[in-house]
């Protein structure tokens, strides 16, 4: 990796490419059987009990107004870290798939357009032209607001015997939030990279 260039992670929601910087990303893990919450808001499906804590996932797929998509043997969840009260909290995100970790030189980054974009400008940092179009460097701090991480965060799982239904099914790809992307493999490929 070559001076001044960043890390990111690219995954795809719908026909739409997005990256966040890599070292915001915890980990990835299979989508497994999300529990929904009555009082949460549509863009969130629901928590996951990630070894032992209450982790929301958000759709941004619905965050964003993007066509839905049905959940594959390739849809995961991406834990990132997001700013709350300064404090980092970790927030689960549904990709329908996840591409790679690919070093980015800031001078190729261009600034999000005023419009033709579907996603809000505030939400991006940046875009980078690929051959498949553009990839959108989201701002994660600001694709949520404060009040809604604060909805996200707070919510807890309802008891199990709330009633069927509660959660959804696992795809046959793998077991139950097994891990698919560590944060310390993110890191230490970032470290390598740096190094070289």
């Amino acid at each position: 990796m070559r001076t001044g260039e960043q890390q990111y992670l690219t995954f795809a929601i719908g026909e739409e490419e997005f990256a966040v910087p890599v070292l915001r990303v915890r980990e990835i893990v299979t989508y497994g059987p999300v529990t929904r919450v009555p009082s949460a808001p549509p863009w969130i499906r629901g928590v996951v009990n990630l070894r032992g804590g209450v982790v929301p996932v958000v759709d941004l797929g619905t965050k964003f107004g993007l066509p839905a998509v049905a959940t594959s043997r390739r849809t995961c969840i991406v834990v990132i870290e997001v700013a709350l009260a300064g404090e980092q909290t970790a927030m689960g995100v549904v990709a329908d798939a996840v591409q790679e970790v690919t070093a980015l030189p800031p001078a190729d980054v261009e600034p999000p357009p005023p419009f033709g974009s579907k996603i809000r400008i505030e939400f991006l940092v940046g875009l980078y032209r690929t051959e498949r179009g553009f990839l959108q460097l989201l701002d994660i701090d600001k694709v949520l607001s404060t009040d809604e991480l604060l909805a996200a965060t707070s919510l807890e799982a309802p008891p199990e015997d709330a009633g069927a239904g509660a959660a959804e099914p696992a795809p046959a790809n793998g077991a139950e939030g097994e891990e698919i992307f560590g944060q310390s493999e993110a890191h230490e490929e970032d470290r390598e990279q740096r190094s070289e």
